[in-house]
């Protein structure tokens, strides 16, 4: 994980998966947030690698809706507009409640059980986006045990996204974050693991509809 403020230098040059993977780590780690630009040059010299490989990750990084390029500014960490926000959360949903039903339908004790481990680790995070990284491994994980790959690959298409989403949340607000966020999960975990339907498609809509709501003033 990158510290806050800087990247890491890549251990193999010119390769731009790696790249992208340094920066989304550094955007999702807070060194850039919301707005920030994202220069190629700095960044090539912070990686050690040249500008080419830089160039394709950011044009990686665009296409999973992490940032995005302005004429006037290059390329710059997305900021979600309020369409941005309603989107992401309509289609969170809708995925979600799929792979809710089908983990408390299918899934085996070994999904349920690493389910519980990052709850677990929750409760051991020192910050907001230790917190956040948390958060979207759980869901990961719920996503893992609902034993279908379209939904998975479906997920993964709007993880940055959706992690971006919780960035923003704690950039608007963080107020009782930390302390609220494990109890939370741990009840979405409880439901998963009683083989609840019905409550853990309540829970998780609360817990989606918290962060909305955040970002919406509501």
């Amino acid at each position: 994980m990158s510290e806050p403020g800087r990247v890491v230098p890549a251990r193999r040059r010119g390769l731009a998966d790696e790249v992208a993977d340094r920066v989304r780590d550094a955007i999702f780690g807070g060194a850039y947030p919301p707005g920030a630009q994202l220069r190629e040059v700095e960044l090539s010299a912070a990686l050690g690698v040249s500008r080419g490989p830089v160039r394709e990750a950011l044009l990686k990084l665009e296409r999973e809706g992490l940032v995005r390029s302005e004429w006037h500014r290059g390329a710059i960490v997305t900021t979600l507009s309020d369409v941005d926000v309603a989107e992401l959360d309509s289609l969170r949903s809708a995925l979600e409640q799929l792979a809710v039903r089908l983990v408390v339908a299918n899934a085996s004790d070994a999904d349920l059980a690493a389910i519980d481990e990052i709850v677990d680790r929750m409760d051991r995070a020192r910050d907001e986006h230790e917190m956040v990284r948390c958060d979207i491994d759980f869901h990961d994980a719920v996503y893992a045990a609902s034993g279908h790959r379209r939904l998975v690959e479906a997920w993964q298409a709007i993880r940055s996204q959706v992690y971006l989403f919780l960035l923003t949340r704690i950039g608007v607000s963080s107020d009782g974050y930390l302390a609220s966020i494990p109890a939370e999960h741990r009840r979405l975990a409880s439901a998963l693991r009683a083989r609840d339907g019905e409550k853990a498609l309540e829970l998780f809509a609360v817990h989606r509809g918290e962060a909305f709501d955040v970002l919406t003033g509501k």
